[in-house]
């Protein structure tokens, strides 16, 4: 019998070979393949109650729970297409995508990290969200407005109606629609379908030799395809069990590790770095862990040794992919030495083709087996996204006529055929692990009163890797200051979009075209 290639046929399947197998584990329930598949019907039966039609899109806005876990997989099991949010989004940036996708459903969080964003939501400007789905997160959460248990207790649709929607789910179907913020400012919906959003985590969980005896500690966040596809659907594919963190706790972190004796723990470096440096780390068993899997900044080599030698991973990875990819793209293999692993983001994997497309005059080229000249990296293959949402132009822009995805990144290939990110052809950074760009920040800058040019660059930070530094032209007259910058930032952007420092100058350098130069911002960093 051949694999399903839905998200549907595949939780079909693993519910009857891995029926009694914990599939979920947290605090709160555990849940075996056969129970996920009950509750994920239950709540695709009370979607499809709500009017959710196939192809709706449907929006979840929550840290990692339980609900995460089961809405997902409803929302596609309905036949519907799953539209994750940052949960460091502020309303405005929440509700922009909640109106360009019309989500007519939110499954959304209730108090986080100190704040009600759900809350803040306008729904007058929302015409299309007809229900809001309350996911409790603290536990005074008493305020919300429509709690999961009265979702399921809703009106339902027949079983043999949801098993006729999941039946008719194809392959080439979209099963999500994840938003990255492009260069202009405005995110992107990056569009995949059910094929990829599987063959490229399977491809992945391949690499680190992921099975059913293995159990996973998700702190990458859902919302993310860290988290998402290869943790959710990783795991969904393998049999591994998930065991998600709310939040990252480095002394929680390694309580569960002990405790569920966790073998598989991806996450970016600042991660291993504080577990390795904590001084509670003797006190807890973390003999279990075998895989690792970072990436998303520059990994020190001496890192990927004391993760091997004092966390005693038995497999360390590195990795390189984006949105646009379903978030793969390269990665090292099990027998890859630590400086591969540190220096290089492997080889390609999920039928990626990689090339470097170099400046005319550079010698060599990725399917040459030679070392390249540094370029711009393309890759194509059957996992590459659908097109942006509802922007066939940005679409064209990305993806050339013979089914190259341009990057936007800039790196070379070594004689193994390993891929080096040397820089990058957009002013992107990135800040704890999440991708930041800058002229979306900048645009919100420039409507601060007593900003007269704003220009923003990522620095480097011991903790996040990289964090933003804001280059400001002030008014004449304005007594604007740091402070009151980095205060309004706080209140228009997400905490990791916000920038951390700002510098005051007369101009700003710009070349003859009117472009910032930012080269030049960077030296005077």
């Amino acid at each position: 019998m051949s694999e399903p290639r839905t998200t549907p046929g595949v939780l079909d399947r693993m519910a009857v070979d891995f029926a009694d197998h914990d599939a979920l584990v947290t605090e709160e329930r555990t849940l075996t393949f056969a129970e996920l598949r009950e509750e994920v019907r239950r709540a695709a039966a009370a979607l499809i109650g709500l009017g959710v039609a196939s192809g709706d899109r449907v929006a979840i806005w929550s840290p990692n729970t339980w609900h995460w876990v089961i809405a997902c997989l409803a929302i596609q099991y309905a036949g519907g297409v799953m539209v994750p949010l940052n949960t460091r989004y502020t309303a405005a940036e929440a509700s922009d995508i909640l109106a360009r996708t019309e989500a007519p459903v939110l499954f959304g969080m209730g108090r986080f990290l100190g704040a009600d964003r759900v809350a803040d939501l306008d729904r007058a400007a929302l015409p299309a969200l007809r229900h809001i789905v309350g996911i409790p997160i603290d536990s005074d959460d008493t305020n919300l407005a429509g709690t999961w248990d009265e979702f399921l207790a809703g009106p339902q649709a027949p079983l043999s109606e949801v098993a006729a929607r999941a039946a008719a789910v194809r392959p080439d179907d979209p099963s999500d629609v994840l938003f990255t913020s492009g260069t202009t400012g405005r995110s992107k919906g990056v569009l995949c379908a059910h094929r990829q959003s599987l063959s490229a985590p399977a491809a992945w969980a391949a690499c680190g030799q992921l099975t059913s005896a293995d159990r996973y500690l998700c702190i990458n966040p859902f919302f993310h395809n860290f988290g998402y596809k290869a943790g959710i659907l990783a795991c969904l594919q393998t049999g591994a069990t998930l065991i998600p963190q709310l939040t990252f706790d480095p002394e929680q972190a390694m309580r569960v590790v002990a405790e569920q004796r966790i073998t598989v723990l991806p996450g970016p470096p600042t991660i291993f770095q504080t577990l390795l440096d904590h001084p509670a780390r003797k006190n807890y068993d973390l003999s279990s862990l075998r895989f690792a899997v970072t990436g998303a900044a520059t990994v020190p080599v001496v890192l990927i040794e004391r993760m091997q030698a004092e966390l005693d991973f038995d497999i360390v990875l590195t990795a390189y992919g984006l949105t646009e990819a379903n978030g793969f793209g390269t990665m090292c293999r099990a027998d890859d030495d630590a400086v591969t692993v540190a220096t290089t983001c492997g080889r390609p994997i999920a039928d990626f083709e990689l090339r470097i497309d170099c400046p005319p005059g550079a010698e060599g080229s990725a399917t040459s087996g030679s070392e390249t000249g540094a370029g711009e990296v393309l890759l194509r293959g059957p996992n590459v996204m659908l097109g942006y949402l509802d922007d066939p132009e940005a679409t064209a822009a990305a993806i050339d006529a013979d089914g190259w995805l341009h990057t936007g990144d800039v790196g070379t290939v070594d004689d193994a055929g390993n891929l080096r990110i040397t820089d990058r052809l957009k002013d992107m950074y990135i800040c704890g692990g999440f991708n930041v760009y800058p002229a979306e920040i900048e645009q919100v800058l420039a409507r601060l009163d007593g900003v007269a040019d704003a220009a923003v660059i990522g620095v480097p930070d011991e903790r996040l890797g990289e964090v933003g530094r804001a280059f400001i032209v002030r008014r004449d007259g304005s007594k604007l200051d740091e402070q009151a910058v980095i205060d309004y930032t706080k209140k228009h952007l997400a905490n990791f979009k916000t920038p951390r420092s700002v510098v005051f100058v007369a101009t700003l350098p710009r070349n003859p075209g009117g472009k910032v130069v930012k080269p030049t911002l960077r030296e005077m960093v």
